[in-house]
This record gives structure tokens, C-alpha cells and sequence, in this order.
């Protein structure tokens, strides 16, 4: 899965006020009434539509471990739409994104200076641009390296550059080796 991806979800996620249903049955039923059918779950699910009639009748309680997993994956990307895109619009408006990671990071500067990757352990809050322009690049479908880009530029910005205060000859900021990636809002 996707590392930038999965963490923004999981930032939006926060902002849900109630729980998304944790069994098959409750799940599957989810399912059936926001696509309209069992046929429609069916086939998003990659199972029969008899064995999605008999979750939603509770004739079988315990999915297949790829089934639980594909069901949850499938009913969280669902749940709450309003709440989501509230507390997307928010981020992107007014409040921003914090962006807590320990990963190399180092910079393209001139010479002379200290410019050496290095592990960092980085908590930075992030201005309502940057988690506006990270949602919008998700919506699009980019892909990890994608969201990795955005995320270097705003960190170059923000931690760096210290909003332009310092450190205005830093061309780029290499970001890789990630070992933790968390989003909140």
C-alpha cells in the first residue's frame, strides 16, 4: 500500500464521530446500501453474490482473512463522506497538517555548507496550502513518490528555510528512507 496515502487517510480518519462497523454482517450491509446491491459488492469484493446475500443475513459471521481486510479497507474508504471532506476543507483552509516522521533527510545546497543525509526525527506543522495541495494530489491518484515530493518541498519551507528566514540558497530537500510517517490534523 501506499505509505503517504494510507497516513492521510488515516489523519482523516481521526476526525470521524462515530466508529465504522467492526463485524462482517454490519459491514456487508454498509456496503449494500451505499452501492445499491449485493451484485455491485460483489464484484468490488471479488466473491459471489450469494456469499454477500448470506453475510448481509448473518448466515455466515467469520470472513476469510483477505476478505476481512479487502471488507474493512472497503467500508473505512466509505464511511462518513461529510465528516471527511470537513475535515479535508479545514486542513486546507485553516488549520494544516502536522506531519511527524523519523526518516534521511539531507539538501542540495552550495558549497561549503553542512549537506550530509542524516536521520531526523521531524514533528512540523505544515501551513493549509501544503495539506491542500497533499489532498488534492491524493484525489488525483498520485502515487507515493508524488506525495513524497510535496511533502519534501513544504518541510524545505517550513523546517529549513524556517518560512524564508534562513537558509535561502537551498535548492532541494532529498527525503527518503522512511521508518515513521504520521499525519494528523
Amino acid at each position: 500500500m501506499s505509505l503517504f496515502g494510507d497516513g492521510l487517510d488515516a489523519a482523516v480518519q481521526k476526525a470521524f464521530t462515530r466508529p465504522a462497523p467492526k463485524n462482517a454482517g454490519p459491514q456487508m450491509r454498509y456496503l449494500v446500501k451505499q452501492l445499491g446491491g449485493t451484485k455491485a459488492v460483489a464484484q468490488m469484493l471479488r466473491v459471489s453474490q450469494r456469499t454477500v446475500e448470506r453475510y448481509v443475513k448473518d448466515q455466515i459471521k467469520k470472513p476469510r482473512p483477505d476478505l476481512a481486510a479487502r471488507l474493512e479497507r472497503e467500508v473505512k474508504k466509505r464511511w462518513q463522506p461529510q465528516i471527511r471532506a470537513k475535515a479535508k476543507a479545514k486542513a486546507a483552509t485553516t488549520g494544516g497538517i502536522v506531519i511527524d516522521t523519523r526518516a534521511r533527510m539531507g539538501y542540495t545546497a552550495p558549497i561549503g555548507s553542512t549537506d550530509q543525509d542524516r536521520i531526523r526525527h521531524l514533528t512540523v506543522a505544515l501551513p493549509p496550502h501544503y495539506a491542500a495541495r497533499l489532498f488534492d494530489a491524493q484525489q488525483a491518484g498520485a502515487n507515493d513518490r508524488e506525495l513524497r515530493d510535496i511533502a519534501a518541498e513544504a518541510l524545505k519551507e517550513v523546517y529549513f528555510q524556517d518560512g524564508g528566514r534562513r537558509a535561502g540558497s537551498l535548492e532541494e530537500v532529498r527525503f527518503s528512507d522512511i521508518e515513521h510517517l504520521e499525519f494528523d490534523l
